[in-house]
């Protein structure tokens, strides 16, 4: 790899950690799931296909179909095969039936990996927060839904009229900063009929199965969970503690009448203070320690933050929070800034996932088992890769510095990606970053590509 000038060898540090080095870990994994298809069927490996699921969402194609078309054109795939490692690239229809008989269970090791490829690399160490913890938001949404297409794994919603709605939700967790835009999801867990079931799954139940599973891939990692107020409740704070986690809840009054009139009547124990910034705008922290969470729970005890935001135009923000965190004058604001840190999951997860080429809320192809959740979360492993490579690779950052946003560093990447042939990626992210100049003999110039 030639370096431009004024660069250092310094930026090719983490090499485990580039876009090449990265697929080479998951091809290495996908090549560890279970293939549950009969030998005769297995024209094309699984690997493959898992593979060709990834390059799909990791180039932000709208469709299986485009996937299809770029197969169909040698001189075009030729990239598709190099660099994502795909030995065979199955057609639209042979994915989709060879994705649906995976395990997503499998595709876990995948998550934790990736992760400890970073702390090994200590691209983590800017994510430590509150005395050397970690930050993890969970929340649920949704990403499929319909009136007639559905499988074994549909949750159902039963209407009135007598029709019914087949869908699906995932619940995410992802590691945040308040101070950081980028984020690191976790592996997902899917809220989907379980295995023998009759009755629809729940978010509260994905939720325990969640941390569980991030306390068994994480078993030393200091963790504070971030979340709404739907789940500042007495069984999931149990599980919570249970798992070693610390956290910081949303609480509404409306789900907590008891909480908010004994931290009223705690007069004599609350703390306040009040801070004024140059625009104008006050802050006025309150709170309280060692209260009990509800009637019922006399012997859950929490520490309880009430935040109000006021703007010099009139305008103000109300927010309260429960944790097990004790609540000081030196560590309050910085409680605040994690509780609020919360919508990150929604802004930079959700929203990018849906709007900024992911397609996290079209339906690629729903089968009868698990297509739709492989998908899902293929589709979440390639934002993991994205979200790990713009924070450590210099040459990704300096491409997305180039096109200043992420959903036009996506489309030149395409159209790139399309048009040339690149031995690996950081030719591809160089070629954006710095131009295309004499000194890259690399790019070949695919041709038919209209």
């Amino acid at each position: 790899m030639k370096l431009q000038p004024g660069q250092s060898a310094a930026l090719l540090e983490r090499k485990h950690l580039s876009k090449g080095a990265l697929i080479k870990t998951l091809k290495a994994l996908f090549g560890k799931v279970t293939d549950k298809r009969s030998s005769r069927n297995k024209v094309i490996e699984l690997a493959d296909a898992l593979m060709a699921g990834f390059a799909m969402f990791s180039l932000k194609m709208p469709s299986m179909l485009s996937l299809d078309e770029l197969r169909q054109h040698p001189e075009r795939s030729m990239n598709l095969k190099s660099l994502f490692e795909i030995g065979t690239i199955p057609s639209d229809t042979s994915m989709r039936e060879i994705l649906d008989s995976a395990d997503p269970k499998e595709l876990r090791e995948c998550f934790s990996k990736i992760f400890a490829e970073l702390q090994r690399g200590k691209a983590l160490e800017q994510y430590t927060y509150l005395d050397g913890a970690y930050l993890i938001a969970i929340d649920g949404t949704g990403y499929f839904s319909s009136d007639t297409v559905h499988c074994d794994c549909c949750l159902e919603k039963h209407h009135k009229n007598g029709s019914t709605t087949y869908h699906h939700q995932m619940l995410a967790a992802v590691l945040i900063h308040p101070d950081n835009k980028i984020v690191i999801p976790l592996f997902p867990e899917p809220i989907v009929k379980q295995d023998g079931s009759q009755k629809n799954d729940c978010e509260r139940n994905a939720c325990k199965r969640m941390i569980e599973r991030i306390r068994e891939d994480h078993d030393h990692l200091k963790i504070i969970i971030t979340e709404d107020g739907l789940s500042s409740n007495a069984p999931h704070i149990c599980d919570l503690k249970a798992q070693r986690m610390s956290f910081i809840l949303g609480a509404k009054p409306g789900d907590h009448k008891h909480l908010f009139e004994e931290f009223q009547l705690a007069v004599s124990s609350q703390r306040e203070v009040l801070t004024r910034d140059a625009d104008g705008t006050v802050h006025i922290f309150r709170w309280v320690n060692g209260l009990p969470l509800n009637e019922k729970n006399q012997d859950i005890v929490v520490n309880f933050l009430d935040y109000e935001e006021c703007h010099s135009n009139g305008k103000s923000k109300h927010f309260s929070w429960v944790t097990d965190i004790e609540i000081t004058k030196e560590n309050v604001k910085e409680i605040m800034r994690g509780g609020r840190a919360r919508w990150k999951i929604e802004n930079e997860t959700f929203n990018t996932l849906k709007n900024q080429g992911y397609q996290f809320e079209h339906n690629f192809g729903h089968g009868y088992k698990n297509l739709s959740t492989v998908l899902a979360t293929l589709m979440m492993l390639a934002f993991l890769t994205d979200q790990s490579v713009l924070l450590t690779c210099k040459f990704v950052q300096d491409a997305l510095a180039k096109t200043k946003r992420m959903k036009e560093l996506f489309r030149e990447i395409r159209e790139l990606f399309d048009r040339f042939h690149f031995r690996n990626w950081l030719e591809l992210y160089s070629a954006i970053a710095y131009g295309m100049t004499s000194s890259y003999t690399l790019n070949v110039p695919i041709a038919n590509t209209t």
